[in-house]
């Protein structure tokens, strides 16, 4: 398979003619290749949304919001096909990608192409003054767009469609890891009658063309989602340039259990919320605190459940864990287990490798379960990125609230409990962007999504996406 860059409405080759091999990480190997692009062809994606501008910024919304349905319209008239790519691509079970994925793709298109509709600006009336103060709300211009692996689709249109919507033309670039979605979004959008240079999508690795969309003085918004290192190192870039910076980091959520909660909800949605897409989400509860009067029954339960997940192909539909993105990842998750044992962890489930019939080279680890003493351990401060959890008890409210906020990162919480008071009081103290109560990964595509601290800057989601892809102009009128 052979997937191509796609410029000014245009599949194309990289300019330098040099690949890249693609994976399958259920199998171990190489399905197909990609382009290996350079700064050449970040420049010519540049130049066909620079030229494309002028006439998509003064599309009229109706316009702009009729391709955008149409896009998510499209992106469900095609919702097998686009599951098995991204299932084969990035490893997920198919039901996942079928279930999540590309739904929620396409309800990111359909959600902006109705937001922006509603998108207002505001008008003030200096009284005494006979003055007339109003906001204009004008795109950008040409934006960068950077997403991650772990959600390939789901995420690259999560900022492409609020960029579009606003009127912007976007250089969008899909991990490299895993590109074969965004390729195929790209043919859907010349049917749904984008305009060519609109959307250009590059693909390649990131500290070559990625580091050419963030530091190219013609691109002057960056929206990234990825690891907390990498962020810092577009900040460090960007800044100086005066670019407008949207940044979705790292995570290392607490998912906090008290006593008093739905216990067999509590539990069911910890499973998920502790292993879902192979525990490659920046959302997942991966510190889970217990209260000590419930910590031992929750333990032999939680193993119990745990246990009972199916590690294997990702095609099959009984599959829960699918494999890992890939070898250096599995790698990487595999060496923070062998942690444990020097931290003093206690193993309680998984931690190995799994063998899958007809699949011996694919990138599969059991979920894991590691009981640790200390939250100042590697394990509880670092960000593992796969299915592994650590489960802590506690004795009091206080001691549960510092523990959760005893991290560099503040993206999400998920609090358990029936308790109204402790309810305001940690939803309002815990340090993270996102507080889940009685429930995770509840979205609302209206709300506000983004982190405190190491986890990033900025907000994405509803009408703050649209505020971060337009800049205001204040315009004052004084009249006789």
């Amino acid at each position: 398979m052979k997937i191509q860059n796609y410029i000014n409405g245009e599949f194309e080759n990289p300019i330098e003619d040099h690949w890249l091999e693609n994976y399958n990480p259920a199998k171990g190997k190489v399905y197909g290749k990609f382009p290996n692009s350079t700064n050449a062809d970040v420049e010519s994606a540049v130049l066909a949304a620079e030229n494309a501008f002028p006439i998509w910024s003064n599309t009229s919304i109706d316009e702009r919001s009729k391709i955008l349905t149409n896009i998510a319209d499209l992106i469900l008239g095609n919702l097998e096909f686009l599951a098995k790519a991204e299932s084969k691509d990035n490893g997920k079970p198919i039901s996942l990608a079928r279930q999540i994925d590309i739904p929620r793709a396409a309800d990111n298109f359909r959600f902006f192409a109705n937001a922006i509709t509603q998108f207002s600006s505001e008008a003030h009336e200096s009284v005494g003054f006979n003055a007339m103060n109003f906001t204009l709300r004008q795109p950008i211009g040409v934006v960068g767009c950077i997403s991650p692996w772990n959600l390939p689709l789901y995420l690259f249109t999560w900022k492409i469609a609020p960029a579009l919507a606003a009127g912007n033309c976007v250089v969008a670039k899909p991990s490299e890891i895993t590109p074969m979605t965004a390729f195929i979004l790209a043919d859907i959008c010349s049917e749904a009658g984008l305009p060519n240079g609109v959307l250009n999508i590059v693909q390649g690795l990131g500290n070559t063309i990625g580091q050419a969309i963030v530091k190219h003085p013609k691109i002057k918004a960056i929206s990234f989602t990825g690891g907390t290192k990498t962020g810092a190192h577009i900040a460090l870039t960007a800044a100086p340039m005066f670019k407008k910076l949207s940044l979705e980091l790292g995570g290392k959520n607490p998912n906090i259990i008290f006593a008093d909660c739905n216990y067999d909800k509590m539990l069911e949605t910890t499973v998920r919320s502790s292993f879902a897409n192979q525990g490659q989400i920046c959302l997942c509860g991966s510190r889970i605190f217990v209260e000590e009067n419930i910590y031992e029954k929750f333990k032999q339960d939680f193993i119990e459940k745990v246990a009972q997940l199916n590690v294997g192909n990702p095609e099959e539909e009984t599959t829960d864990i699918g494999a890992l993105i890939s070898k250096e990842h599995l790698e990487k998750v595999k060496s923070y287990i062998d942690i444990a044992h020097t931290e003093g962890g206690n193993i309680l489930f998984g931690g190995e490798r799994v063998e899958v019939e007809n699949f011996e080279k694919g990138y599969y680890l059991q979920p894991t379960i590691i009981e640790v003493f200390d939250n100042k351990c590697r394990l509880n401060q670092e960000e593992i990125f796969g299915p592994v959890v650590t489960i802590m008890s506690f004795k009091t409210d206080e001691e549960a609230l510092s523990l959760a906020n005893d991290a560099k990162y503040g993206l999400s919480a998920t609090l358990w409990t029936n308790n109204l008071n402790r309810t305001m009081q940690f939803s309002k103290q815990l340090q993270t962007g996102i507080v889940w109560v009685n429930t995770w990964m509840l979205r609302d595509l209206r709300t506000p999504f983004g982190g405190q601290k190491d986890s990033g800057v900025g907000r994405e989601g509803g009408f703050e996406a649209l505020r971060f892809f337009t800049e205001p102009k204040n315009i004052c009128i004084q009249y006789d």
